[in-house]
C-alpha cells in the first residue's frame, strides 16, 4: 500500500528484455536510505519489487498483465519517474490509500494554467467511469488527487504548485499516457 504521495523523481537508467516482460534499473537517491531488496516501490503507480539495490538505484521487473495494463509498456531510458517506497504502519496517512494496481490508461485531453495552479483534464477508460466520483480520489501515475470535475468519461484534477513541481505531471502534454488507480 502507498499513499499517493511521491517521494522522488527518478530516472530510467536501464531497460533489458527478459522472459516474458521487462527488467528496469531505476536511478535514485531519496528512497534508498531505507530501501532494501523484496520492499515495494511505487514507479508511476506502478506496484514493482525491488530485487537488487544499491547506492544508485534499484533494479525491479515486470510481467504479464502488469505490462499490458499499464503505461510500463512504453516506458524508455532517460525517463522520469514518480517514486514512493510502501507505507509503513506507522506513518501519517496523507494523500489516500493506493494499491498500487493499476486499473487502466488514461490520456491527457487538455492542460491549463489556472493561476499558479494547473487543470488538468483526462479521458479514463469507460469500463472506469463507474469508480470515479466528483470529489473522490484518484491516483494517476501514483500521484494521489482529488477529483474536481467528471464529466462523462473525463476527469478534471486541479494541481497545486508542488504537486506540479515535485511529480512528472510537469513533463505531461496533451495526448500523454497516464496510469490510472481508482478509489
Amino acid at each position: 500500500m502507498f499513499t499517493g504521495l511521491i517521494e522522488e523523481i527518478g530516472k530510467i537508467s536501464s531497460i533489458t528484455a527478459i522472459a516474458g516482460g521487462k527488467r528496469l534499473k531505476i536511478s535514485a537517491s531519496k528512497i534508498l536510505n531505507d530501501l532494501k531488496v523484496d520492499d515495494s516501490v511505487a514507479v508511476n503507480g506502478i506496484c514493482l519489487t525491488a530485487i537488487n539495490v544499491d547506492n544508485t538505484g534499484f533494479v525491479c521487473e515486470a510481467v504479464g498483465v502488469t505490462l499490458t495494463k499499464t503505461t510500463l509498456q512504453n516506458f524508455f531510458v532517460n525517463e522520469e519517474v514518480n517514486l514512493e517506497r510502501a507505507v509503513r504502519l506507522a506513518d501519517r496517512l496523507g494523500g489516500h490509500l493506493v494499491q498500487g494496481h493499476v486499473n487502466g490508461i488514461g490520456s491527457i485531453k487538455n492542460i491549463s494554467k489556472l493561476g499558479d495552479n494547473y487543470f488538468v483534464e483526462i479521458i479514463v477508460p469507460d469500463e472506469l467511469n463507474k469508480y470515479l466520483v466528483e470529489e473522490g480520489s484518484i491516483a494517476v501515475d501514483g500521484i494521489s488527487l482529488t477529483i474536481a470535475k467528471l464529466e462523462n468519461n473525463v476527469c478534471g484534477l486541479s494541481i497545486v504548485p508542488h504537486t506540479w513541481d515535485n511529480t512528472i505531471i510537469k513533463n505531461k502534454k496533451t495526448g500523454s499516457k497516464v496510469n490510472i488507480e481508482t478509489d
